[in-house]
């Protein structure tokens, strides 16, 4: 039985930070609900040297041979995955983290209180995200969908990136920005109309009853969406193949998903230049995707 942080039994449990969890079956939680966690005092983020790369050129003929033998492959991408589009990940380097006061941006407490300040942090973040191009990464996965090899995409990730490059089976595991609705008379707005007000200084409120309009993620302290949840558990459980792209692995649930792959025979491929804490369960293990997916990009001739 999972017990996260202020869960109160019989409601369901909500997105929190900073709690370390044990390794858990994603049964193991409500079908409707899933806890939506971040996790910082791992051990595993420490950068993956150059010397433990092993894009060989075998390894990368290995991968290419994998993808093609699967009969139901799935990526999991995150936030690394969007880099080589320009947009600043979470936790690198240069990550969105390490900007003061970020950890309150995607905080619902916070966003209730005074949401101007969570418009105001994501004014380029998220909303300048029209001018952003898919990267090599989103095309080529693109392209194993539309050849039959890739069935879904589970994405952490809010930048609509993966459905620009042509990707049509995209499940968003925490929510999207496509849609903001109003809190109040459930009145919406597009993404495109909400980023020209944000962009320029202004705070998108409903035509009908004023109030503020909230964008269609999921902020810490929200449980995620139901459906997009229990899709991705049935992709990860189904999956004979999890390429695992861009991500830490340090949010749950979805950094759970590639476990429940392992459960039920699945192969993993993890492709991310931070450590995680199931490197040492991957058949496969790459930093830099860029030459990974450049790799895959000329052996599709795509």
């Amino acid at each position: 039985m999972l017990i996260l942080d202020d869960t109160v039994a019989g409601e369901p449990p909500k997105l929190v930070k900073r709690v370390r969890l044990p390794s858990v079956a994603l049964d193991e939680w409500p079908a409707n609900s899933g806890p939506f966690c971040y996790t910082d005092n791992m051990t595993s983020q420490s950068q993956i040297s150059r010397d433990c790369d092993s894009a060989s050129p075998e390894n990368l003929q290995a991968l290419y041979d994998m993808l093609l033998a699967s009969r139901h492959c799935v990526a999991f991408t995150g936030a690394g995955v969007s880099t080589l589009s320009g947009i600043r990940d979470f936790r690198g380097k240069n990550g969105l983290y390490k900007t003061p006061d970020a950890d309150k941006i995607f905080d619902i407490d916070i966003f209730r209180q005074d949401p101007s300040f969570y418009y105001k942090m994501t004014k380029d973040f998220i909303y300048g995200l029209g001018d952003k191009k898919p990267s090599v990464v989103h095309k080529v996965l693109a392209e194993l969908e539309k050849r039959g090899i890739l069935k879904a995409i589970i994405t952490q990730n809010i930048d609509l990136l993966h459905q620009k490059a042509g990707s049509r089976r995209v499940i968003e595991i925490h929510g999207s920005p496509s849609l903001h609705h109003c809190p109040r008379c459930a009145w919406s707005m597009t993404f495109s109309e909400v980023a020209a007000i944000v962009r320029a200084g202004d705070i998108p409120r409903c035509k009908k009853c004023d109030a503020v309009l909230k964008p269609d993620i999921t902020f810490f302290g929200e449980s995620l969406p139901a459906e997009a949840l229990a899709e991705a558990i049935e992709e990860a459980r189904s999956a004979d193949l999890l390429l695992v792209l861009g991500s830490t692995l340090l949010v749950y649930p979805a950094a759970t998903l590639p476990e429940y792959t392992l459960e039920h025979g699945g192969r993993l491929v993890i492709v991310n230049d931070m450590a995680t804490h199931l490197d040492a369960a991957a058949s496969l293990r790459f930093s830099d995707l860029g030459s990974v997916f450049d790799f895959l990009e000329k052996k599709l001739k795509c």
